[in-house]
């Protein structure tokens, strides 16, 4: 289903606010534009509410009458009921069909005991979790041992969902329908009813979970044997990313049993670290926002998750079993799913390197006709070029950062691999999130069919029409979180300058994105917030945006606008509800 398609029995569904006409109530379009609807009185909700109408569809088929409320949804000055409004807007259901969650219940009661029987029991291994601590489903887990001068044994223990889920049962076909869950600031739309996500299916501490185990043996910066096992396990402790880096820092002990192996983990994936940067794997950084509400549904506080090593620990291993297991589904020739992120075009390449030298910024050297290969080798080693550069400078990551990533291919899921450019892997599938990422349970259905025959192997021409399906719902999920996190952004700046700040506020800022109409700037305590700074309000000088999109240049004055210099600003207009950000530039009351 298409964003903003939602469709229901009674007609087209719209998300609207109820506004007064005289001694008409109407619904006018919340998002985007279109005509609004007389609606019928209901006592749910007021004038001012935020929410769904289902067009009325008359006689003949032919729309006509009045709207009906299907939903109230909240207040459009909530950031919460507006996030809810967008999810709903774009298509998402919120909640599962009856008969979906009965058998996921049904599924969770059952499968459970009688699944046990046959499984390799890993329960007396020490194991343990590392998630956020906003984390509601743990769908990973790990064991590790230290077997004498840089060799360890890791287990990655991956939860069997196909144990709970048979092929084309109720719960596969929305599980496939949906393709993987969606994460937005407050809330979840989750691939898996919550009996089975959040319940049966997540390896929490101290209950015996099934899982799909990937046993790999380390030595120094590789895997050099591997064995996949459907096993039993029982984790001891849910670590969260922040525990795990106090406990590296030395600011935290860490308890038994799982002090040993933790450090054990630490070491094999700081080995595969090393391999991965050694072959030209890309370096890029990023911080994620994590939003804090108040019980009203306002959003009071945001912070930046950025990637520390507890996070890179949990990512290398995790990288690390999906390449066993594509090496292992290639080799017998089983229907699955592969991650594929083809190599860069020299074109792109060209391009990013002539970007970045425009910016004063170190770049490799580039052979003439280049290769797939030499391309993506080039764009690695442009990113740690950069990551060199923004941490002398002090500025510039994420402009920079993006520039790295828009010289890529998009990544997406083929039945067919051709590797992994971005982790210079070459084979690599999905297979550790099987959760909220419906190809990872095809790779987990494909990998178990070859190790016990009780499960069948994927059919070839579903596996075929899953790819372009899974990819395309990735891209609408990933443009749904963007959305929601900028309105939840908003509503935190509006709240912050209404109540706090007041609007003539000044804010240190860097430019992160350049088009002919404006600049892009994040702004405000680490750059939390973002917004557009438009030409017209840099008054003084007719400003052009140069060959390689990498700065602004004033006709008269010369002076430039150039991606990550650091700007002041002010906010001049925010639009809530749709995201978007106004900016003056404060210099020009200097």
């Amino acid at each position: 289903m298409t964003p903003g398609a939602a469709r229901a029995p009674g007609g087209a569904q719209r998300v609207a606010v109820i506004e007064r006409h005289g001694k008409f109530l109407v619904a006018e379009p919340f998002f985007g534009s279109g005509p609004r609807m007389a609606v019928s009185r209901d006592p749910r909700t007021h004038v001012g509410d935020l929410v769904l109408v289902r067009g009325s569809t008359g006689r003949n088929g032919r729309r006509g009458g009045r709207a009906q409320i299907a939903r109230r949804l909240g207040r459009p000055d909530v950031a919460r009921d507006v996030i809810e409004a967008l999810m709903v807007d774009r298509g998402l259901r919120r909640s599962f069909a009856p008969a979906v969650d009965h058998q996921a219940r049904d599924a969770a009661a059952s499968s459970a005991a009688a699944s046990a029987e046959g499984r390799r029991d890993l329960r007396s291994l020490p194991t343990f979790t590392i998630d956020p601590s906003s984390a509601r489903d743990f769908d990973d887990a790990i064991s590790a041992a230290a077997e004498g001068d840089e060799r360890w044994r890791v287990w990655v223990h991956i939860a069997d969902v196909s144990a709970f889920v048979a092929p084309r049962d109720l719960v596969d076909r929305e599980a496939y329908r949906r393709s993987t869950s969606v994460y937005v600031p407050g809330a979840v739309e989750p691939m898996l009813p919550e009996a089975l996500s959040n319940s049966s299916c997540s390896l929490v501490p101290g209950q015996d979970r099934l899982a799909v185990t990937v046993e790999m043996v380390i030595e120094r910066d590789r895997v050099v044997s591997s064995a996949f096992h459907r096993s039993l396990i029982r984790s001891d402790e849910r670590l969260e990313y922040d525990q795990v880096d106090r406990i590296f820092s030395g600011g935290e002990r860490a308890s038994e049993p799982w002090a040993e192996p933790l450090a054990a983990a630490r070491a094999a994936a700081a080995g595969l670290a090393a391999r991965r940067e050694a072959r030209g794997g890309l370096v890029v950084d990023s911080a994620e926002p994590e939003f804090s509400f108040d019980r009203d549904g306002n959003v009071v506080g945001t912070a930046p998750v950025a990637q520390t090593e507890a996070h890179r620990l949990i990512e290398h291993l995790m990288i690390a079993a999906n390449e066993q297991v594509a090496a292992f589904l290639e080799s017998r020739q089983i229907p699955a799913l592969y991650r594929v992120h083809e190599r860069p075009d020299g074109a792109s390449v060209e391009r990013l390197v002539e970007q970045l030298a425009s910016l004063g910024v170190p770049t490799p050297p580039l052979p003439r006709g280049m290769s797939p290969q030499q391309a993506a080798e080039a764009v690695g080693e442009a990113s740690q070029l950069v990551e060199q550069w923004v941490s002398r400078q002090g500025h510039g990551r994420r402009a920079l950062t993006s520039l790295v990533l828009r010289s890529l291919k998009q990544a997406y899921y083929d039945q067919h691999n051709i590797g992994h450019a971005g982790l210079q892997s070459p084979r690599y599938c999905h297979f550790t999130s099987p959760i909220r990422r419906y190809p990872d349970l095809i790779c987990h259905r494909a990998l178990l069919s070859a190790l016990t025959g009780e499960v069948p192997a994927p059919e070839r021409a579903f596996v075929v029409e899953a790819g372009p399906w899974s990819s395309a719902r990735e891209r609408e999920a990933m443009l749904i979180e963007r959305g929601a996190d900028d309105v939840a952004l908003c509503f935190l700046l509006q709240r912050t300058l209404s109540l706090e700040t007041g609007w003539e506020t000044e804010f240190d800022g860097e430019v992160v994105g350049l088009v002919s109409s404006g600049a892009f700037v994040a702004f405000g305590e680490q750059l939390a917030f973002e917004g557009m700074l438009p030409v017209r309000r840099m008054r003084g000088d007719w400003w052009e945006l140069n060959e390689q999109g990498t700065m602004l240049v004033g006709a008269h004055s010369g002076r430039t606008v150039r991606l990550g210099d650091p700007v002041r600003v002010r906010v001049d207009k925010v639009d809530a509800p749709r995201g978007r950000v106004d900016l003056v530039p404060a210099w020009e009351d200097e």
